[in-house]
């Protein structure tokens, strides 16, 4: 299985950080974020990795190269204009292939065992659901039975990882910007969209603040 890693976003609530610096070079644990994820990617024996950038995008590039470092291969997908989630997963679907794809923000921080993840047969989306932080205790979605639903009762908060078939991106032009919320609770309506809960580590670095207690914890624990 192919993975993109979502790296596009300008981090507006990271600033000043990301004025200079996007956000998936922030440094967390002595290495940049979006290393973790590669590292973890790699050990699940997932070697085809796909990364999208915009706000100063070719640093990233610089940073990471092709991957080979850390055993793996990275194709980019240079937006130019961030074309928001969805719109930057189908930018890059002549990328990612005909098959199913693993989908990783570039903001989070998790010990997902990208290994076990899998999109079911005839399903759109699987997604990966954790428990509401303070930031979002509303949460997003429902998950019951394994079904990923849009309701207001039991809400757990979508992780950000996430399994999808291509043909979920259908309605999205080739450089239209759009969001992924309205395609999941359109594929959530015909019960397309399955889901687990994680019950691990999982941090959203949503904050210069969360940050820095993300890094305090990491040198700590080291």
């Amino acid at each position: 299985m192919r993975a993109m890693i979502l790296a596009a976003g300008r981090g507006e609530r990271m600033r000043p950080l990301t004025d200079h610096t996007p956000k998936p070079l922030l440094m967390v644990g002595g290495k940049p974020l979006i290393v973790w994820h590669i590292e973890r990617l790699a050990v699940a024996g997932i070697t085809e990795l796909v990364i999208n950038h915009a706000h100063l995008g070719q640093q990233i590039e610089a940073a990471l190269g092709d991957g080979r470092q850390w055993q793996v291969t990275i194709r980019y997908s240079a937006e130019g204009t961030a074309l928001e989630t969805a719109g930057g997963i189908a930018y890059a679907l002549p990328l990612l292939g005909d098959a199913p794809f693993l989908v990783v923000n570039g903001d989070v921080f998790t010990d997902i065992d990208y290994a076990s993840l899998a999109l079911p047969t005839g399903k759109l989306a699987h997604l990966v659901m954790v428990d509401n932080p303070p930031q979002h205790a509303a949460g997003d979605f429902a998950l019951e039975n394994g079904l990923v639903l849009e309701s207001a009762a039991d809400r757990l908060t979508f992780s950000g990882v996430g399994v999808y078939h291509p043909s979920l991106f259908d309605s999205v032009q080739h450089g239209q910007s759009a969001k992924l919320a309205p395609l999941l609770k359109a594929a959530m309506q015909q019960q397309l969209v399955t889901g687990q809960h994680h019950h691990g580590l999982w941090h959203d670095i949503g904050t210069p603040e969360r940050l820095e207690q993300l890094d305090h914890w990491l040198s700590k624990k080291s």
